[in-house]
């Protein structure tokens, strides 16, 4: 499975320039937890509810600073066609719970583990249906008989 067919919902992005103040309300509105800091097509960074926390609120910077001042950058990203598989490892490597998603450069969606586990659990609910079938209908059996 390529990485862009987990994508649940579009990424969202904001210039650098944009205040905190506005991303927050941004993410409020769109209800994500994390957006894409772009100039032009080019993805620069991105924002977190959890860099919200730890570099505006808990240092006590004014709500106008800009968002490039407190993004996270570089970005961990994979490219859109790339194995979901990959987007496992770039997961454990990093530590992070988001990926932007990339296509020839231009930012085109996030990938949160949210999103992998929310698949999983589908996959592993649809791969237990033969079982789950096999042990409610197995006291029906008629018993063998004994030779």
């Amino acid at each position: 499975m390529r990485t862009i067919d987990t994508i649940r919902r579009s990424g969202i992005g904001i210039r650098p320039e944009q205040t905190v103040r506005e991303a927050a309300q941004v993410m409020e509105h769109s209800g994500v937890g994390a957006l894409a800091i772009v100039e032009g097509a080019r993805l620069r960074g991105i924002l977190t509810d959890r860099d919200l926390v730890r570099r505006v609120l808990a240092t006590g910077l004014a709500l106008d600073a800009r968002v490039d001042d407190v993004m996270t950058s570089p970005v961990v990203s994979i490219d859109a066609d790339a194995d979901v598989h990959d987007a496992f490892a770039l997961f454990r490597t990093h530590g992070v719970r988001r990926l932007a998603v990339v296509r020839n450069g231009q930012f085109v969606g996030m990938v949160t583990i949210d999103d992998l586990l929310v698949d999983l659990a589908r996959d592993l609910v649809d791969l237990s249906r033969p079982i789950t079938a096999e042990i409610a209908h197995a006291h029906r059996d008629s018993a063998l008989p004994v030779a």
